[in-house]
């Protein structure tokens, strides 16, 4: 494990014991599932309606699903089924150091949860992404059948985003992790939908465009007005959510 890797790129947060069900006023599930690797691993499940899109949701680097709640309600109320889990080492998931790797491991024992257990079909699926959840995202959809893939304040790869950060010095050089989204975008047939905040000092915008304009059609590419990286959701209002759900019920009628 690298940990440089721990310093710079993952910042999980750990649990906090609460009855988050009654403080959320959500229908959540708790959900303990296995990454692919055998790691056990915490979530929650929120169903909408037996017919509707069901959001799998890679989150950031940073905090736990805690953190989420907001944002969960708000997509549930768009009559959305959500599944949002933490990696290993967040929240209430095995105590693992997170690495790449086990991300993508993480991300496909969710899928295998929702496909087996819950028994959802792919074609009603839609694996989204957020930041370092993006290329976690786009990772999964290379490797499991879906009917959409939304990316969120998303990035090419983690060499952009250092040097950034260190005045265009190679520091990715030092790092284990790559999470080179770029790589997997050109093999995705599948619908894509690319938001961003046009405020993002986080991940500039740049970086999304770079983004779709790697992806295969069919894709779009959308800027929320006055959002960073944090607030799209919140920023972007009804416009946002509008954009979302109608893009995941595109996705699963095609």
């Amino acid at each position: 494990m690298n940990i440089l890797d721990q310093f710079f790129v993952f910042h999980p947060d750990p649990w906090r014991n609460k009855d988050w069900r009654a403080a959320s006023g959500l229908p959540l599930e708790d959900v303990w599932f296995q990454a692919a690797d055998g790691t056990k691993l915490f979530g929650w499940h929120v169903e909408a309606q037996p017919d509707s899109p069901v959001i799998l949701w890679c989150h950031g680097n940073a905090g736990n699903i805690i953190n989420r709640l907001e944002n969960l309600r708000l997509l549930w109320r768009q009559a959305l089924s959500v599944f949002v889990f933490d990696y290993r080492g967040y929240g209430r998931s095995q105590r693992v150091g997170p690495s790449e790797e086990g991300l993508y491991l993480d991300a496909i024992g969710a899928y295998d949860y929702l496909t087996r257990v819950r028994m959802s079909r792919p074609e009603r699926i839609i694996i989204f992404g957020r930041s370092l959840g993006a290329a976690v995202a786009g990772d999964l959809a290379t490797r499991k059948p879906s009917a959409g893939l939304i990316l969120e304040s998303s990035f090419p790869s983690v060499e952009p985003v250092a040097k950034h950060y260190y005045g265009g010095l190679p520091v990715h050089w030092l790092l284990n992790s790559e999470f080179r989204l770029i790589d997997r975008l050109p093999q995705l047939s599948l619908p894509k939908l690319i938001l961003h905040g046009d405020q993002d000092d986080i991940i500039p915008p740049e970086m999304g465009r770079s983004v779709f304009e790697a992806a295969k059609p069919p894709k779009s590419f959308h800027l929320i007005s006055g959002a960073d990286h944090n607030n799209t959701f919140q920023v972007g209002g009804a416009s946002y959510f509008q954009l979302f759900t109608e893009f995941a019920s595109r996705a699963i009628r095609r």
